[in-house]
């Protein structure tokens, strides 16, 4: 993780508890929806979910459960109940919220003893089918038959949650019953594991004469989890830090242990883990928790009994003497400096999560030491610039039953290990004899009061991951929540000993002997080893088959389930919501104002066009933006800024923006959107903190520059092997679109090689140089827009602010004239609302749609793949149609072609906002196979293969998307930045509901046919000799 965005989790961060969701702890399911939606549900707080919860009584009986603690928390506006289940001992917590966006959640403690990856298997295979659903796969089929917010499942270390959301009462208990059959009574089919955990399969299916090989979707995904170096590096770290029980295995399951797992082994450890009285459930929102406990109870509980599983796990054996070890890894061609690859991280073994405020303590002071330009480790491992970032490793870590501490670099040279040691050493030696600023730590404490007001969509899913760990270990998940009362205690704690902090890190740190020193050095034969043991892991499995064994793998392949119809509601709102804003002038620019219920917070955005820059400087877009908010401004230096904007505000960003027009696909609008919040009181220091970055960046520190150029190198480069469908489709586009070609530039594998470029520059002098020549362009009020998100009694004062903020900036309005003077075209923001706000949109009249083949050859053991077709803009009457088709042809063909079938981690199809119609896969072991794929979903479509109940089902899972609730801090946006009414929205839905199989039909003709087209591919993958000799290709 960048030394610049670590944060603790402790302090309920709710975004970057989603992002670790998403991306860093868990292995999942796949296809996930919903936590990366930038919508809400809050309601205001006069709804009584909280009033009614604090009606129950402790020893109350509700439908075989028993009331154990009723606690208000006000910090979150919730109040928590727990609850035991009287015959079988299962856990059980409600936190009612006037939140719309329901949660249900079961986790159990799972905790392997080997690194087959049974869990992680397991997770997969209950969701393919129950008792009461034994058709294939419900969990992906309710996908597309439910109005869900989020629907997924997770694997930790320790224990497998089962998650989804909803704001529909009656999709609740439709997903409610799915799930609970699921996990409770699930058909554990030898098919569904030879699907999901691992096969034997002929190369090419269709020929029984063809070479076996390893196939199934967790063998791939994993395959693909450890192609990233620091993620194999964090496995690592933990298998050796704590290597007495399961955390020394890898509950994901490492590739070549995964074919030693079998069936049998599959079913039995679902029979001792899988058990309520192993289980916690957890359910958030504004419905009645009566109604949940009846349905768990009747349709699950019931049928079971009270049993002693054997799953705690045991304290790690703490150590006499410090540990060192050492891993090899793949060479990263696209390091930001080939010579240092190498990775060295301290890990320290700390208390246990259960002890609330302890973890709290620990959490805060990992901050301290870690995060921002102002922290000792900062200081002395990222500016002498002795590797590219600290690891992702780094920081504090309580997703184990005892917490840990990481500090360390990536991106470091060999010969630096003895200086790193010494440095680390050094540094808490420091931090005893010195302690901290009280302002950092204040800074601090702000950072915790903003986190616990800012607004989330997804905040009962970012609650119970925030309480898994501890509660999974018994730990009391109510006082993990009472975050002031940790506050007001930390406070009184350092009142009484201002060497609180000191002597935590002297008692952790310093004297502490479990610390496990852990290097990694890149190895040049590391894939070809690693593809020698899977080819003899191969030659086993296949010595020890029959004839009667071969004639089986080749029958298997072409199994497939009964279908079983869910009935599903179908009663979507005919019109939505409505959002009110307002948009005045305040000294020539636009400024759109929306009154929301933001509980104390104030939101604010500018977008600034770029059409004046200078075509030479628009590769370094990006990287201006990642370090004008990081280099300091006016009186304050770099040190001074970062803390300045942790003490006052809730973070401060700047980001490139390529915004798509709405009617035309050759047209778009490119800037930079500014964002930040702040807490009401602190209005105008946010502003003042603005004005400077326009009035005077500080652009004279090359060192400064070189530490953020490395970091920003190094995450780029960090990211391919996580987001590579990403960057194949962001490549295969490139040739289609203006916009997608400046997307390209921005976000894709040209913005990587640029950046590995700037990196390896022995002067930055010539990059420092054009800093101020692109802020010129970009930070100009000529060329701003400006959103306001406040509630109603805070936006007068709001609008003063703003105000003063543009006149402050004034001197740096100039009007300059755009790079090509004909081709910019005014669209107003909203044409029913009669104000001058208006877009100014770039067309290119030299650019011309063409095919394109690219292959990037990386060292990775799966591949990336993916298609884009040029088809229509976003307003366009065909558009509804084609996103229907992308939904329909995912869930009915590609899914069983690239994932069932390919043994691919994932796939599909989606219409984007561009125009563009993108075909990828994920995680892939296939290349041009899938590619077959994405043809064979087209020719499905034309020949209508599928069933109205199919576009039915598409239309729901698509409007689930379309009608998501929109957070506070978000509303109006989609007018601010892309001219999107509500008008238009409301068209685009009616066009949704009319979509019939004729219109699918149609588009799959006219837009994806061959010969209809015009098409890029982009695959990113390990060697491949037939592309390499394929003269179409374009191999990078």
């Amino acid at each position: 993780m960048s030394a610049e965005k670590i944060c603790a989790s402790i302090f309920f961060d709710i975004d970057k508890i989603c992002t670790l969701i998403s991306k860093k702890i868990f292995f999942e399911i796949g296809l996930f929806r919903g936590v990366c939606s930038f919508q809400s549900s809050w309601r205001s707080r006069g709804s009584s979910a909280g009033e009614r919860a604090l009606q129950y009584t402790v020893g109350q009986k509700i439908h075989r459960f028993t009331v154990k603690q009723v606690t208000a928390v006000p910090d979150l506006f919730l109040t928590a109940v727990k609850l035991s289940h009287d015959a079988t001992g299962a856990q059980y917590l409600h936190a009612a919220r006037d939140d719309s966006n329901n949660l249900f959640s079961v986790q159990f403690r799972t905790t392997p003893m080997d690194s087959t990856g049974v869990p992680h298997i397991l997770e997969h295979t209950v969701l393919c089918g129950s008792q009461r659903f034994p058709c294939r796969d419900p969990f992906f089929k309710m996908l597309n038959r439910s109005l869900s917010t989020f629907m997924n499942a997770f694997t930790a270390s320790d224990y497998t949650m089962y998650p989804f959301s909803t704001q529909n009462a009656k999709d609740f208990q439709n997903l409610l019953s799915v799930y609970l059959d699921a996990v409770f009574f699930p058909c554990l089919r030898e098919l569904d594991f030879w699907q999901e955990g691992w096969r034997l399969e002929h190369e090419t299916p269709t020929h029984p004469s063809s070479r076996l090989v390893f196939k199934g979707v967790v063998f791939n995904e994993m395959k693909g989890v450890f192609s990233d170096n620091e993620r194999l590096y964090a496995q690592h770290l933990q298998n050796k830090l704590l290597p007495d029980h399961t955390y020394a295995v890898v509950s994901g399951g490492e590739p070549l242990a995964i074919p030693d797992l079998t069936w049998e082994q599959l079913k039995h450890f679902h029979a001792t883990h899988y058990h309520p009285s192993n289980a916690r459930f957890f359910t958030y929102g504004d419905l009645p928790l009566e109604q949940h406990l009846q349905q768990i109870e009747e349709e699950a509980l019931s049928k079971f009994e009270r049993t002693e599983p054997n799953t705690a796990v045991p304290p790690q054996t703490h150590w006499d003497k410090p540990r060192v070890d050492h891993v090899t890894c793949r060479p990263d061609a696209l390091a930001p400096d080939p010579m240092k690859q190498n990775t060295l991280c301290m890990s320290y073994l700390l208390g246990d999560i259960t002890d609330t405020f302890e973890v709290f303590i620990l959490s805060l002071l990992s901050s301290l030491m870690i995060s921002g330009p102002n922290s000792p480790f900062y200081k002395a491992l990222i500016e002498p610039e002795i590797g590219s970032d600290f690891s992702s490793s780094v920081g504090f870590d309580g997703s184990t039953r005892q917490a840990s501490f990481t500090i360390g670099l990536q991106g470091m040279a060999e010969d630096d290990t003895e200086t790193v040691k010494h440095i680390i050493a050094q540094s808490i030696d420091d931090i005893i004899a010195t302690g901290f600023e009280e302002e950092q730590i204040e800074a601090l404490l702000h950072k915790i009061e903003i986190q616990m007001k800012h607004q989330s969509t997804s905040f009962g899913l970012a609650l119970a991951s925030y309480i898994a760990s501890c509660w999974n270990h018994d730990g009391d998940p109510v006082q993990l929540l009472k975050i002031s009362e940790n506050v007001s205690r930390f406070r009184q704690c350092l009142k009484e000993n201002p060497r609180y902090l000191q002597d935590k890190v002297q008692h952790y740190f310093k004297d502490n002997t479990h610390r496990l020193t852990l290097t990694m050095s890149p190895d040049e034969s590391f894939l070809e080893k690693q593809a020698e043991a899977e080819e003899q892991k191969l030659h086993q499995k296949i010595q020890n088959l029959s004839d009667a064994d071969h004639k089986d793998i080749y029958e298997k392949d072409g199994l497939m389930s009964l279908l079983l119809l869910l009935q599903v509601c179908s009663c979507w709102p005919l019109r939505m919501q409505k959002t009110i804003s307002y948009i005045y002038c305040l000294g020539g620019v636009p400024v759109q104002y929306c009154e929301q219920p933001t509980n104390g917070m104030v939101y604010f955005r500018a977008m600034c066009n770029l059409n004046s820059l200078p075509e030479d400087l628009k590769i370094y877009v990006p990287l201006f933006c990642s370090v004008i908010t990081k280099l300091g401004c006016g009186e304050l230096d770099y040190r001074q800024q970062a803390q300045r904007i942790e003490l006052k505000t809730g973070g401060m960003s700047v980001s490139p923006q390529i915004i798509p027009d709405t009617d035309d696909l050759d047209l778009y609008e490119q800037g930079i959107i500014l964002s930040s919040s702040c807490l009401e009181r602190n209005l105008p220091d946010m502003f003042q903190l603005w004005s400077d970055i326009f009035n005077s960046p500080r652009f004279d520190d090359e060192q400064r520059l070189r530490v953020l150029v490395m970091m920003s190198a190094q995450e780029l480069s960090n990211g391919i092997s996580y987001s590579g469908h990403m960057y194949a489709m962001t490549r295969a586009a490139r040739s289609l679109t203006p916009t997608a070609d400046l997307q390209e530039a921005f976000s894709g594998m040209d913005q990587v090689k640029f950046m590995k470029r700037i990196a390896e520059m022995t002067d930055l002098t010539s990059v420092l140089r054009k800093l101020p020549r692109i802020k010129r362009h970009l930070l100009n009020p000529e060329n701003m827009r400006c959103a306001v998100n406040a509630t109603p009694q805070k936006m007068s004062e709001a609008a003063g602010e703003v105000e003063r903020f543009i006149g402050n900036i004034a001197a740096n309005r100039k009007e300059r004239k755009p790079v090509r003077p004909t081709v910019v075209e005014v669209r107003p923001l909203d044409p029913q609302a009669g104000s001058s706000a208006s877009r100014k949109l770039i067309s290119e009249p030299h650019f011309k749609p063409c095919q394109m083949k690219t292959y990037f050859q990386l060292p990775f053991n799966v591949n990336f793949v993916s298609e884009c077709v040029r088809a229509v803009p976003f307003t366009h009457a065909d558009y509804a149609s084609l996103c229907i088709l992308a939904r329909m042809m995912t869930a009915k063909f590609l899914h069983g072609e690239i994932r069932e079938k390919g043994g691919a981690y994932g796939g599909g199809a989606r219409m984007g906002g561009g125009g563009l119609f993108s075909f990828y896969s994920y995680r892939d072991p296939n290349s041009t196979q899938t590619l077959s794929a994405f043809r064979g979903g087209v020719e499905w479509a034309r020949a209508a293969k599928f069933t109205q109940q199919d576009i039915d089902e598409a239309k729901l899972s698509v409007f689930s998307a379309v009608d998501a609730p929109v957070a506070p801090s978000d509303k109006g946006l989609g007018r601010f930045l892309n001219g999107i009414t509500d008008e238009i929205k409301q068209r685009y839905r009616e066009r949704l509901f009319a979509v019939t199989d004729k219109n699918l039909i149609d588009v799959a003709g006219r837009y994806l046919g061959v010969g209809q087209q015009t098409c890029g591919v982009a695959i990113l993958g390990p060697e491949n000799e037939s592309i390499r000799k394929d003269p179409s290709w374009v191999v990078k």
